[in-house]
C-alpha cells in the first residue's frame, strides 16, 4: 500500500474552501500546472485562520501539496477512488455548506493522509463516551500509535484544528476543549460508497471488517445509510464472507 501509512503528512491546517477550489478546477479538466500554479498565487497571502498576511514559501506550498495529493494528482492507487469521487461531486449540490463535498474532501483526505483518519478515529471514539474532548486526550492516544514525536503533536493539533474550521468539531471552554457538531446525514450512494473505500484505503491491508467499517469512529462527523448491495456490488470494493458472521471489504484488485 506503500509509505503513506507510515508517514504523518499533514503540515498545515488546510481551509476548506481551498479543499472546494482544487475541486472545482479539477472539475473543469484543467491542467495539473495550471492548478497548482492558481493554488500557490492564491495560498501565497492566505492565512490558516482565513484572513490575509504575508506566509513563507515553505509554509503555503505545503498546503498546495495536501490539496494537490488530494484531488489533483493522488497516489496511483489512490486515482481510481478519486476519479469516482469526482463522478459523485460532479451530482453533488455546490452550494456551501454541502454534505456531499465535505465527505468528499473528507474521503479523499484521509485515503491520502491516513494519519487524518486515525486523529478523526480517536476523536470519534472519545466523543463516542463524553461529550467534550480535549486536543491532550487526542494527541496522547495518536502517540500511543506514532510515537511521541513534536511532528506528531504539530500534525495532530493542524488536525484538530482542520475538523474546526471544517465545522466537524467546534471550540468549548475551557480552551483546548472540542465538542461535536451534528452529524450530516448522506444520502447520495455514491458519496457513501466513496467514504466507505477511502476508509479501505486507510488500512495498510487494504481490508476491513464489514463491522468495524459500519461503526468506524472515524466517520463520526456523518450519518452514513445503510450499507446494503450498493456498498457492496461497488467498482472499488469487494465483498468477502466466510462462514455465517465473517464479512469483509477490501480493495477490489
Amino acid at each position: 500500500m506503500g509509505k503513506r501509512h507510515e508517514s504523518i503528512g499533514i503540515k498545515q491546517v488546510v481551509r476548506l474552501e481551498w479543499y472546494d477550489l482544487a475541486l472545482d478546477m479539477q472539475l473543469e479538466g484543467r491542467p495539473t500546472r495550471e492548478i497548482r500554479r492558481e493554488l500557490t498565487g492564491l495560498l501565497r497571502d492566505r492565512l490558516q485562520s482565513g484572513g490575509f498576511g504575508e506566509r513563507g514559501e515553505a509554509t503555503y506550498t505545503k498546503a498546495v501539496a495536501q490539496l494537490m495529493k488530494c484531488w489533483v494528482a493522488p497516489d496511483k492507487d489512490l486515482v481510481a477512488l478519486r476519479d469516482r469521487a469526482l463522478l459523485a461531486a460532479r451530482a453533488a449540490p455546490r452550494s456551501a455548506p454541502s454534505a456531499a463535498r465535505l465527505a468528499l474532501h473528507w474521503a479523499m483526505t484521509m485515503a491520502a493522509y491516513p494519519f487524518w483518519h486515525a486523529v478523526a478515529a480517536q476523536a470519534g471514539r472519545l466523543l463516542n463516551l463524553q461529550p467534550l474532548v480535549t486536543q491532550a486526550q487526542i494527541r496522547k492516544r495518536v502517540q500511543e500509535l506514532f510515537g511521541e514525536r513534536s511532528t506528531v503533536e504539530r500534525s495532530t493539533r493542524r488536525v484538530i484544528r482542520s475538523f474546526v474550521d471544517w465545522g466537524v468539531l467546534k471550540d468549548s471552554q475551557p480552551s483546548g476543549c472540542y465538542g461535536k457538531n451534528a452529524p450530516h446525514a448522506i444520502l447520495e450512494p455514491s458519496v457513501a460508497v466513496a467514504l466507505v473505500e477511502a476508509t479501505l484505503h486507510t488500512s495498510p491491508t487494504g481490508s476491513i471488517a464489514l463491522r468495524a467499517v459500519k461503526d468506524n469512529p472515524a466517520l463520526f462527523p456523518f450519518v452514513l445509510p445503510t450499507l446494503n448491495e450498493t456498498v457492496m456490488s461497488a467498482p472499488g470494493i469487494e465483498y468477502i464472507r466466510h462462514g455465517l458472521d465473517d464479512e469483509l471489504l477490501r480493495i477490489r484488485p
